[in-house]
């Protein structure tokens, strides 16, 4: 590789995206930090330089722009998996306030949403059908692709993918944001990036003016808090102040992912203006995102220096009426700052801590946090941290809090210098004191130029912030009735590269079998407020201190030794730990007796949604349980006697209860064994009947262990044998258990899945005597339902099918239940376990809505159960139903004599009770699995 010329420092903001630079020189501590100016289209075929590139995508129609409007310096060349034209920066940002569905914004907050698929093309959110989408990593990459052709423009000689590139993540950057935000570089070339946290950046911006006079300035302040409010994020973190020979600063404290920022500010400000229009109905999420753009810049200006009284926002109609139909209305500024200051930055007491409450409104898809009062998360993260801020403030009065003394502020929301004094008067009343505010002349370029000064700091040109680790890792150790205990693998504070070897546990491992470790991560410091933590030691678990992180799996391979079918080889390991230069955790598998034989554990970023386990000790008699089921389905046909295996269900629930009260753990044990016995299913009809009911019952819903991917592998291989004893009951049971498991298979398993079995689904196939013989032959009824609970399935096989099944339901008496059952699930506006992005639209659920108002409820209560699914509440006006709907459906589910638990699920954001889920999804979830919902 060609030695780097330059340093460079990338903000990849949530808004704008900041790029900074300085040559690398004898004399680095000197060397000049400067913006770079980015090359960007402002208007068709109009290009300027500006310091902030706008993090907007505007993907256009086929139409609407020329490829001559789209030219820039450069010849584009967009990462692998991206649209060919798309408009990015500046004019994107415009084009997105006149033109709904077609803009992405906030993909660095898509990056970090954790229920749904990262790798798909989901964006832009409410984007129509006609409009082509990408990833959220993707669009990350698509800016980073962007700067780096920019770059490359003007520096052909020294190309940005050969220069030492620093990239700011948020502090609270969870492993699985950090890890995409690689994949994101990588994929537009950037293949050696380091990680910075966005506050650490902002100090080391600070220091790098002050470097002269940073001792003096922060004699009297021990310790600070920086806040950092971007576009997407509140980022906080502190940092310790020590004087000894020289100034040291360690950054002790950061906070926890919170998803709050300006985004929030724009969106309660659009919802304002929206009734300010006062329409007869919501306007569509395309519709709120293009106001959402005028919002922004209402904000910015209103709550300026010297801000206008108001300013005018303007809904823009569709379609060729675009000007005629458009409105407008004002924003005051005391509206605003009602908004701003009141509903984010109220003046609340340091007790006062942010309400947890599940929020009502999830607008985009986007979880944001419950409670939007960014001062009550300040509490809260200086209350999760007194042990270090007394330590640093030397405070030995521990009945008074420990408040910072001071206060570091950056993100777009402090140009105001409302906001900047209404959070520096709330700090200085929680101390009783006055607090020390350092300046920050440029909120939106500081993370930037702050990137390049740690860039010069890891080569010894100016100071280093210490602190390692944001948080400390554990790994977690279940222990019968109760949570266990926790094995500290890296404490807080552990610097990058240093490797913790824990040399006191060993682990014995079985070699070519998947091997899993739960890890759990904490931010506080000390545990029972006194011991500080510290690598190796064990803990107890208190689950409020402890955020559970995906597993890292391994699979660690043998020397390929021939051993004896039954035979396992084992060897012991220990564990070493460090966290990477990158930013990001290391976790090696080291062979006890040689060193030399390591084996990685991979970080598990999960596609699907995610799930918990409660602990549960294992069932005294699942050992003998295990033993029958080896004996009966072992190579050894006379151990497996016919009368056995025909009571091999009842037998189990004699010896573990009823079978639905087995807990999660018994059941992968029992499925384990069964795995095993696969191929002797076929032995006789009982044998392949029991089989398949038991594994499809314990393997169900096909996700909720780290290693379930590995047993999915292990079934779909019996998917292309199909079964052996071919009557009715034998298929029925065939398509039930994939039904069961669904929830483990990729696309593209149930794609084809479903291209098997659509010719028995097709309305037309009981037109022909021989197709619709074979239909009911083969469980005819097993397959709707199966088909109904392919939740991967591209949105246009859903809506096929849902016309399909709807057609039948209405003019066939034939599985009436099923059908109404099937097309509920597929139309549900809240999945069970796939991707919020393959919801069928709301637009489309609404042309059948009139159909199903028609129908008597109270002769088929399963057509109100499928419109509850239909029309249940989400919150997210993406996919809810309009409001005047929503009042005919809750009309006729009341003078219909419907449960209030259904009712509950289409007049509010609700969760499904276990009866109700067990209805939905055909089964209940497996005792001591609970979903995750975000």
């Amino acid at each position: 590789m060609t030695s780097p010329r330059f340093l460079v420092g990338i903000d990849l903001g949530t808004t704008n995206t900041v790029v900074a630079y300085c040559e690398l020189t004898t004399d680095l501590l000197h060397s000049p930090v400067a913006l770079f100016e980015i090359d960007q289209l402002i208007g068709p075929g109009e290009v300027v330089r500006r310091p902030l590139l706008p993090s907007f995508r505007y993907h256009p129609a086929a139409a609407q722009v020329n490829a001559a409007d789209l030219t820039l310096p450069w010849e584009h060349q967009p990462v692998s998996g991206d649209l060919p034209q798309v408009i990015i920066g500046e004019w994107a940002r415009a084009l997105g306030a006149k033109v709904e569905g077609r803009q992405v914004v906030s993909a660095k907050s898509w990056l970090s949403h954790p229920s749904v698929d990262r790798h798909s093309a989901i964006l832009p959110w409410a984007g129509a059908s006609d409009v082509d989408k990408v990833s959220p990593v993707i669009a990350s990459a698509s800016y980073l692709n962007h700067i780096r052709q920019a770059w490359n423009h003007r520096h052909p000689g020294d190309r940005l993918e050969n220069q030492e590139v620093v990239v700011t993540v948020p502090a609270s950057f969870d492993e699985t944001a950090r890890q995409l935000t690689l994949d994101a570089a990588q994929l537009a070339g950037l293949s050696t990036i380091i990680l910075l946290e966005e506050p650490q950046a902002v100090c080391y911006d600070w220091y790098a003016r002050h470097s002269a006079t940073a001792s003096e300035q922060l004699s009297e302040v021990p310790l600070i808090l920086v806040c950092d409010v971007g576009g997407g994020t509140t980022d906080l973190s502190l940092i310790e102040a020590k004087h000894q020979q020289s100034l040291i600063l360690n950054r002790v404290g950061v906070g926890e992912h919170l998803m709050l920022g300006g985004d929030n500010v724009d969106l309660a400000l659009a919802h304002l203006a929206e009734q300010h229009f006062n329409t007869n109905q919501k306007l569509s999420a395309a519709s709120l995102s293009k106001l959402i753009q005028q919002t922004r810049q209402a904000k910015e200006q209103l709550l300026s220096t010297n801000p206008p009284d108001n300013v005018k926002i303007t809904l823009l109609g569709s379609g060729s009426k675009l000007l005629g139909g458009s409105k407008s209305v004002s924003l005051t500024r005391q509206e605003v700052h009602q908004i701003a200051l009141e509903g984010f930055f109220p003046r609340s007491e340091f007790s006062q801590l942010p309400d947890k409450r599940r929020r009502a409104v999830v607008e985009f898809g986007l979880p944001y946090v419950a409670d939007p009062a960014v001062s009550k998360h300040v509490a809260e993260f200086l209350h999760q941290h007194q042990s270090v801020a007394l330590s640093a403030l030397n405070q030995l009065d521990t009945t008074q809090p420990a408040i910072p003394v001071g206060l570091l502020l950056n993100g777009g929301v402090f140009n105001s210098p409302l906001i900047t004094e209404r959070l520096t008067q709330l700090l200085t009343d929680w101390r009783g004191a006055p607090i020390t505010v350092l300046d920050n002349p440029h909120p939106d370029l500081a993370v930037a130029l702050g990137a390049v000064a740690f860039a010069k700091a890891r080569r010894g040109a100016q100071l280093k912030i210490g602190g390692g680790s944001a948080r400390s890792y554990f790994l977690h150790l279940p222990e019968k009735n109760h949570l266990g205990k926790a094995l500290c693998l890296l404490a807080k504070g552990s610097e990058e590269g240093q490797e913790i070897r824990l040399t006191g546990r060993r682990f014995s491992l079985t070699l070519g079998e998947p091997v899993r470790f739960n890890l759990l991560t904490s931010s506080y410091d000390t545990i029972d407020e006194k011991a500080p933590i510290q690598n190796g030691m064990l803990i107890n678990i208190e689950p409020e201190r402890f955020t559970p992180l995906p597993p890292y799996i391994t699979s660690l391979e043998g020397e390929g030794a021939v051993l004896h079918a039954n035979q396992k080889e084992r060897i012991e390991v220990q564990l070493a730990c460090q966290l990477t230069e990158v930013g990001t955790l290391k976790i090696e598998c080291v062979h006890v007796d040689d060193e030399s034989k390591r084996w990685a554990l991979e970080f598990e970023v999960r596609q699907q949604t995610e799930a918990m386990q409660q602990p549960a000790s294992l069932h005294p008699r699942l050992s003998e349980c295990k033993a029958l089921i080896a004996r009966l389905y072992s190579g050894n046909t006379k151990s497996a006697p016919n009368d056995e295996i025909k009571t091999l269900t009842k037998t189990l629930e004699k010896q573990l209860g009823k079978r639905d009260e087995w807990d999660f753990t018994t059941l992968r044990h029992l499925f384990d064994v069964l795995a095993q016995g696969r191929k002797r299913r076929r032995r006789s009809e009982a044998h392949e009947k029991h089989w398949l009911r038991l594994a499809g019952f314990t393997l169900r819903p096909g996700f909720g262990d780290s290693t379930d991917p590995w047993r999915i592998d292990q079934v779909w291989g019996l998917y292309q044998q199909g079964i052996q004893f071919q009557n009715q009951q034998g298929w029925s049971d065939w398509w039930v258990f994939w039904r069961r498991i669904a929830g483990g298979l990729n696309q593209s398993q149930q794609e084809q899945i479903l291209a098997d079995i659509a010719k028995y689904l097709h309305p037309g196939a009981m037109k022909n005597p021989q197709t619709a013989k074979a239909a009911q032959e083969m469980g005819y009824e097993a397959m709707v339902r199966l088909a109904a609970s392919l939740e991967h399935l591209d949105v246009e096989d859903k809506v096929l099918l849902a016309s399909w099944f709807l057609n039948k339901a209405l003019n066939q008496t034939n599985f009436a239940q099923a059908h109404w059952w099937a097309f509920g699930r597929l139309t549900s506006r809240s999945l069970f376990y796939g991707s919020q992005h393959t919801v069928i639209a709301r637009e489309q659920a609404e042309q059948w809505l009139p159909t199903l108002l028609e129908q008597n409820w109270q002769q088929e209560p399963m057509i109100a159960f499928a419109t509850v699914m239909m029309c249940r509440k989400t919150g997210d006006r993406l996919f809810d139903i309009s409001d005047s709907m929503r009042r005919d459906v809750l009309s006729k589910l009341k003078h219909s004599k419907i449960p209030d638990a259904w009712v509950a699920l289409v007049d509010s954001v609700s969760e499904l009770s276990a009866s109700e889920s067990k209805r939905v999804f055909g089964d209940a979830l497996p005792y001591g699995l609970q979903l995750i919902e975000h």
